[in-house]
């Protein structure tokens, strides 16, 4: 962002304060008093004599009033004034001869009488957007005329052409700030600026400019801030700006950014491109310290190759400035000297990764590459020499990487040992299946891993400390999967048919601090963890878990979630033992026992956290409770359930004895009949 300097002014008064001392006695007491009246008497006349003033007020807000004039009576005194939202249409005179600040936006106004602004001798901000200032033009530009120490000026949103524009913007040599944000401008010509030329931020977004004629910041020497977003521009040929810090062009129809090459040093440190039609890299200034270039939403990859981008870029260069170029990659030569440290290249069209010309960015330290057609980044550079020999490039600064959703499945080794200080890599929504460490394989094991088997290998990313790997469709993770890095959070999230081995987080288990599982369709059996003394956070949700990893015991867990699982109830011990570090806890969309809760008990008395306890359920038979609602009468309710379970078992038991008892007397009675039957 581009930081815009105000000139701030000391405002402070001299102040007078009385001390008056307590007595004991109402007699001098009196006497204090008459005496201060009188020191009061002597100060107020030497304030109307010098006209000092005490208690000087600063600002007035008079905003969303539905005010249909200024109010009178306006104390002269008044700095600042805020008459911002209401339905005021015209100005008239203001006597205001300590005003700095006056924002007039949001009302109707748009006759402004000449006169209006002639006592404001101290006027520094004016603030006029989102009237109707493209009405009365001579009556309300030679208004802002007698303004002489404006300083800031915005006159955005009131329907303004060139010429009217032109004319809002005379007489104003001391203007520093300029916006016109949504008005009707279609062109910049030398004489917009002429009469403004210590302006050092310009704001003219959302308009209809398509030409900027030449010459047209010329006299700006000063100028530092420049935003034309949202405009017509449909090409920049020559860029010249030396002394702008800050440039705009996003949202524009720009197809191509080129600089005549030069040994003039550019201030320009941010670049904004993106949301227009680029189909190549921007040719910049040679020597510059350009530090923030943002290329997302344009078309830079619909070519082929690499190869062609460059080259095509390189002939564009030459038929524009109508020269032949001396060395044959412009493009490269000075993308080798820029101090780069940001470039955003998402939504772009790439089908290969740009290895040769991103890798000329020795400072680059972070690469949005996400939302791109890339499959596969393969090792594809060109030699300098018939040996054969794949040379290696280097990307020294490089230490996030962004490649989210484009479709991996494949990432070339060699590219990745040339990430050598990498520390964050988002590799969600791809198809990557992390590789299998083959000294860590069994023989069986190894006979089942068909070699031609795409897959990523993340072992040689020591430096690598944050891996987002969700939604690639893992199948297993297998031992030692990320063994020799460094990690400090894993996202394994929405990996719907993954296998966690036993010991595929071993090689993580002393360093890893987040580690998120969520939505996986796992169960208890599937999951095996190590002991991970350094894990803080675990997100475990929406999946078919019933049963909390013993293992967790020796992490120093502060926050855990297990939301929408299958739990009924929790390990005391294991919870006991958690609830030393544990902060926050998430435990709704369970099948909690209503009558099995001393977990809770123990949460409570160790003052976690439950954010979600008042959605969280338990049952008891048919009974649905909320879990706030039993905790208030849990004895009582555990209770009555309790004697009622007792009493039906003793009604079983009962009934059971009862039957027993009837089946003897009719086996015992019949048995007797069959006695007498004989006898007789």
């Amino acid at each position: 962002m581009c930081v815009c300097q105000y000139v701030s002014y000391d405002n402070s008064r001299d102040t007078v304060q009385f001390n008056s001392s307590r007595s004991s006695s109402r007699g001098k007491m009196v006497g204090h008093m008459f005496s201060n009246l009188l020191l009061l008497w002597s100060l107020s006349r030497d304030i109307f004599i010098t006209g000092l003033t005490y208690d000087d007020p600063k600002q007035q807000f008079w905003n969303n009033q539905n005010l249909y004039s200024v109010p009178r009576d306006l104390d002269v005194r008044l700095r600042g004034l805020d008459l911002s939202n209401n339905f005021i249409r015209q100005l008239h005179t203001l006597v205001l001869p300590h005003l700095e600040q006056l924002d007039l936006s949001s009302n109707q106004l748009d006759l402004i009488s000449e006169g209006a602004f002639e006592n404001l001798a101290r006027l520094e901000e004016l603030n006029l957007s989102r009237n109707a200032l493209n009405n009365n033009l001579g009556s309300n530009s030679k208004a802002l005329q007698s303004i002489s120490r404006l300083q800031s000026l915005d006159i955005s949103m009131n329907g303004l052409s060139d010429d009217s524009a032109e004319l809002y913007l005379r007489n104003k040599s001391s203007l520093n700030q300029l916006k016109m944000t949504g008005n009707a401008l279609t062109r910049l010509s030398p004489s917009l600026f002429k009469e403004s030329k210590g302006l050092r931020a310009i704001t003219i977004d959302d308009n209809l400019i398509s030409v900027i004629e030449k010459g047209t910041f010329k006299p700006l020497s000063h100028l530092e801030m420049l935003n034309l977003a949202k405009n017509n521009l449909a090409n920049i040929c020559d860029f010249k700006l030396h002394q702008v810090k800050y440039l705009n062009l996003s949202q524009n129809s720009v197809e191509f950014f080129v600089t005549h090459q030069d040994d003039q040093f550019y201030d320009l440190e941010i670049l904004d491109l993106s949301f227009n039609k680029l189909l190549y890299f921007p040719i910049v200034p040679k020597m510059n310290r350009l530090r923030y270039l943002h290329l997302q939403n344009n078309l830079v990859g619909t070519l082929n190759s690499e190869a062609a981008m460059v080259s095509e870029a390189n002939s564009l260069y030459s038929e524009i400035i109508n020269e032949k170029i001396v060395r044959k990659n412009i493009l490269h030569s000075n993308w080798r000297q820029m101090p780069l440290i940001y470039i955003d290249l998402s939504y772009n069209h790439f089908r290969s990764f740009p290895l040769e010309t991103l890798s000329l960015l020795s400072s680059l330290e972070t690469l949005n590459f996400s939302y791109n057609c890339l499959q596969n980044i393969i090792w594809n550079i060109r030699n300098h020499n018939d040996s054969g020999y794949s040379r290696q490039l280097f990307f020294p600064s490089l230490k996030q990487l962004d490649l989210q959703s484009n479709g991996l499945a494949y990432i070339s080794p060699l590219f990745l040992n040339a990430l050598t200080q990498i520390d964050a890599l988002n590799l969600q929504d791809n198809s990557v299946q992390p590789c299998a460490r083959m000294d860590c394989l069994s023989s069986s094991e190894s006979k089942q891993i068909d070699v031609n088997t795409s897959c990523v290998t993340f072992e040689q990313l020591r430096t690598l400390k944050h891996l987002n790997l969700k939604e690639n469709d893992i199948k297993m993770l297998h031992p030692n999967t990320f063994q020799e890095t460094s990690l400090v959070s894993l996202n394994l999230a929405e990996n719907a048919h993954m296998v966690i081995h036993a010991r595929s987080l071993e090689g993580v288990r002393k360093t890893l601090r987040l580690l998120i599982i969520s939505r996986t369709n796992m169960t208890s059996s599937d999951l095996s963890l190590p002991c991970m003394s350094a894990l803080t956070q675990l997100n475990m949700s929406n999946n078919h878990l019933d049963i909390i990893p013993s293992s967790l015991s020796c992490s120093p867990l502060r926050e855990i979630d297990i939301r929408n699982n299958r739990f009924v109830s929790l390990n005391n011990s294991l919870i006991h033992t958690l609830s030393v570090h544990l902060n926050v806890m998430y435990i709704s969309g369970n099948y909690f026992n209503c009558c099995d809760t001393e977990w809770l008990a123990i949460l409570n008395e160790s003052k976690v956290y439950l954010p979600d306890v008042g959605d969280t359920e338990c049952f008891s038979g048919d009974t649905r409770v909320k879990m706030t609602e039993y905790l208030q009468s849990s004895s009582m309710y555990c209770l009555s359930h309790g004697k009622a379970q007792e009493f039906g078992q003793m009604f079983i038991i009962a009934l059971f004895v009862f039957v027993l008892l009837t089946v003897f007397i009719i086996f015992t009675r019949k048995l007797c009949c069959t006695q007498r039957s004989f006898i007789v």
